[in-house]
């Protein structure tokens, strides 16, 4: 699957931020106290980010096909959190790696074609 629009590209980079940010926040949270139960906020905002990954991540990239969220009646733990979080991250980071190429330095690929829009380094080459 590529990236089909700049909006993607904006998308996706949206995302793996967001993911990341999350982490970073709920890991230390799950360093201190892995058992203790997400709050109704945090778990609001987790569950929108989850849902944007689902929405960005095509067929074959999702972590889990049959995870949507997390259910806010059963509030999960910090490491449930975080062990998710990380899947997502590291699928998210899959799906970038697979739609950069390189040509003099790193560039999207867009709907097939390389793009003027710069990217990282891929850190998952030829793991499709």
């Amino acid at each position: 699957m590529t990236l089909k629009t700049d909006e993607d590209v904006e998308g996706l980079e949206r995302l793996i931020v967001q993911l990341s940010g999350l982490h970073a926040e709920i890991s230390q949270l799950a360093k201190k106290s892995p058992n203790d139960a997400v709050n109704a906020f945090k778990l609001k905002l987790i569950n929108k980010i989850i849902a944007a990954g689902n929405a960005i991540l095509p067929e074959g990239y999702r972590p889990f096909e049959d995870f949507e969220q997390f259910d806010t009646d059963d509030m999960p733990s910090n490491s449930d959190v975080t062990m998710i979080l990380t899947q997502y991250m590291e699928q998210t980071e899959r799906y970038r790696s697979d739609n950069v190429v390189y040509d003099y330095d790193w560039y999207y690929k867009i709907d097939g074609e390389t793009s003027n829009i710069k990217a990282a380094m891929p850190t998952k080459v030829g793991q499709k």
